[in-house]
């Protein structure tokens, strides 16, 4: 009897047969799953996702991929079979836009607060992501890489998810994804690996305050030894400590904001400890007993933001003095306690100490909104507008000198715009901010979106190029841009006076990779690791964002 043909189009030969002339078992649930994963792109991708987030999850030493792992099950599966990356490009845009967007919102306003403060930072920065530029360009020439594959292997030794987005519109091809695929694991080991030669470096910083994250906010109660106004306080003008309980006479209510203490009254101070040991030792002597524990006439607690009226304003534009005779001492944001001064804008989600009168605790409440159900959602309208505001800003080019144009495109369009709405906060009755748990969700889901499609449609070209002769011309170019980003970065650091603990924060930020950041953190407890990454950490994507179309046309 003869053996019937199998279509060569699905893989079938005649040794998937058996004897007797029927297909192997194996073989025939391995077809009847590639067809239901090519017939359900949805069903696919969220398959990509899961066995993503689970690889990214494995730590190899103190390197772990965590959203990237979806990029790199992706191009397995797109490898296996290239038909499942096929009609994937819409959702690939909506998760790049979502994430950028997002991320532009919560990045708003700390960049415009921090281009203040941390300008020859960022400088330094500019300078050193335009040196790693210059360095893959010159590589990939030498090597004789065409321009997309030195833009992708930029992007991912940069680890820069927007600036792989932005060349792969500008090259119309997957060769930067490709590229970044294989460039990308070479950028973190070599992060890390520089970052474990410097951080913990007690190297001189005369232009670094000192941080205090290790002690974070604390409160003391001191008995008051001599009259003085609240301005003379070390530290209250320039709201470096709190004060809140005020007891005098056997009487306990809130200090007020033109309060002069008196000798023998008992007062509250907050601050970080330093800070607030200096305060306590101006005012008096320390008291045993803590004056927050009686919560007879005064209560303080933490209360969910979540009124649209309070969100974008400062603490000092809601005058809980004189609305309710209280004071807002801390504010706890994410995992951080801030301390409540009065040009520190709520957002939504913030959990903000309140110290009032007990008798209006409850308008207090009402006020500040505090309902956790409120603060899971997305205010949709302003988050449609803001995305198709984006959308549209990357629709718009820019002619160029010799012919060419310039535009954002779906990775900048959005990014910009929500940096612009977040540093806005709010117009009218408008709030541009997302709640930060609705936020980060959102951020991380079309993260894992964008790219997890760009791991199914890049697959059969990442088997084709990874062991070849221009796989290992990419980790070249790769080692290059890494060791150029983090030689011209941390030594610009240290000689503008900063501390290394600041230095390493900011190269994970100019780098861009969270995963740079908490091995940072692992080895050195420092807030101005975090305070660095937040600064450098917008700035990157957006030079990228121009530098990487520059590469891609080489």
């Amino acid at each position: 009897m003869a053996t019937p043909e199998f279509p060569q189009s699905l893989g079938g030969s005649r040794g998937c047969w058996t004897l007797h002339g029927r297909r192997s078992r194996g073989y025939r649930g391995r077809v009847s799953i590639y067809h239901a994963l090519e017939s359900s792109p949805l069903l696919t991708v969220f398959l990509v996702v899961a066995a993503g987030t689970a690889l990214g999850a494995v730590r190899f030493g103190p390197l772990r991929f965590g959203a990237a792992g979806a990029l790199f099950t992706g191009l397995v599966l797109g490898a296996l079979d290239p038909a499942l990356g096929k009609g994937l490009a819409l959702l690939q845009t909506l998760g790049l836009a979502l994430f950028v967007y997002t991320v532009g919102l919560a990045a708003g306003s700390t960049f415009v607060r921090d281009l203040r403060r941390q300008y020859p930072l960022m400088l330094v920065g500019i300078g050193t992501l335009i040196a790693a530029t210059a360095a893959a360009g010159l590589a990939g020439i030498a090597l004789g890489v065409d321009g997309p594959m030195i833009a992708g292997a930029f992007t991912g030794a940069q680890t820069s998810t927007p600036a792989l987005a932005a060349a792969s519109e500008a090259a119309g091809s997957s060769e930067p994804a490709v590229a970044y695929s294989l460039a990308y694991p070479i950028g973190v080991i070599v992060s890390i690996l520089a970052v474990a030669a410097v951080a913990g470096r007690a190297w001189p910083a005369r232009h670094d305050q000192g941080g205090n994250s290790a002690e974070g906010l604390d409160a003391a109660s001191v008995l008051v030894s001599k009259e003085t106004s609240l301005c003379e306080v070390p530290g209250y003008a320039d709201q470096r400590v709190r004060l809140s309980y005020l007891e005098r006479n056997d009487e306990v209510r809130v200090v007020r904001p033109d309060e002069v203490l008196r000798q023998g009254d008992r007062v509250l101070v907050v601050g970080q400890r330093a800070d607030m040991e200096v305060a306590a030792n101006y005012l008096g002597a320390g008291l045993d007993q803590h004056l927050a524990h009686d919560r007879t006439y005064v209560d303080f607690r933490r209360i969910v933001v979540s009124n649209r009226a309070v969100v974008g304003h400062t603490i000092s534009e809601l005058d809980m003095p004189g609305r309710f005779g209280g004071v807002i001492t801390r504010v706890r944001r994410g995992d951080v306690d801030l301390l409540g001064r009065d040009d520190l804008t709520l957002e939504y989600g913030d959990r903000v100490l309140a110290v009032v009168p007990r008798p209006r605790l409850r308008a207090v409440r009402a006020f500040l909104g505090d309902s956790e159900r409120k603060i899971s959602e997305v205010d949709a309208l302003t988050m449609g507008i803001g995305m198709a505001l984006g959308l549209a800003a990357g629709l718009i080019k820019i002619p160029l000198p010799g012919g060419g144009t310039f535009g954002l495109g779906a990775a900048a369009g959005p990014l910009v715009v929500g940096m612009v709405l977040g540093a806005l906060e709010r117009t009218g009755p408008a709030v541009w901010g997302m709640p930060r748990a609705a936020n980060l969700t959102v951020r991380q889901l079309g993260l894992l979106f964008f790219l997890a499609t760009v791991g199914l449609s890049s697959g059969d070209d990442f088997a084709a190029a990874a062991w070849s002769a221009t796989g290992l011309k990419v980790g070249v170019i790769a080692i290059a841009v890494t060791a150029v980003t983090a030689a011209a970065f941390l030594g610009g650091g240290r000689l503008l006076g900063l501390s290394a603990a600041r230095t390493c924060g900011a190269f994970a930020g100019v780098v861009g990779q969270p995963a740079i950041l908490d091995f940072a953190n692992s080895r050195v407890t420092d807030d101005r690791i975090e305070s660095g990454y937040a600064a450098l950490f917008a700035l990157g994507i957006i030079v990228k964002l121009v530098l990487v179309q520059v590469l891609v046309g080489l």
